[in-house]
């Protein structure tokens, strides 16, 4: 997963596996953002590659990292907003939401267009704001 933060708080990332790929620089990626102490949203429009097998030492590293940054990925991370034009897709993803969540600490939603993927964001940015 790489990450794109030149717009933050819209931050873009990308699950296509390509060769060669350093899974540490996502991690100290997403470990910036954190540490920039304000909330964000994080928004896809490539899903997560069904034929990537996540090695047991990858599972370990991330379940690690997760741990540390548990307060921070609740507080900051307002939401995965995942871009998909299937509504059939979309409403496929949806049963994994839950356990995403779960795992996570903050919401998987869903968007037929990165148009209304930006206006959501927007939207949960704005709630933020105001709730402060």
């Amino acid at each position: 997963m790489s990450m794109n933060s030149t717009d933050f708080p819209l931050v873009w990332t990308s699950f296509a596996q390509e060769p060669g790929h350093d899974p540490q620089k996502d991690f100290d990626e997403f470990a910036a953002n954190l540490q920039r102490g304000e909330p964000f949203v994080l928004l896809s429009d490539t899903p997560p590659g069904e034929d990537h097998e996540h090695s047991p030492e990858e599972k370990k590293r991330t379940s690690l990292w997760m741990k540390k940054h548990k307060a921070q990925l609740r507080s900051l991370v307002l939401a995965l907003i995942m871009v998909e034009p299937s509504s059939a897709k979309r409403l496929g993803f949806k049963a994994f939401a839950g356990l995403f969540a779960k795992v996570w600490g903050y919401p998987l939603l869903f968007a037929a267009s990165r148009e209304q993927a930006i206006e959501m964001a927007n939207e949960l940015l704005r709630k933020e704001r105001s709730s402060r």
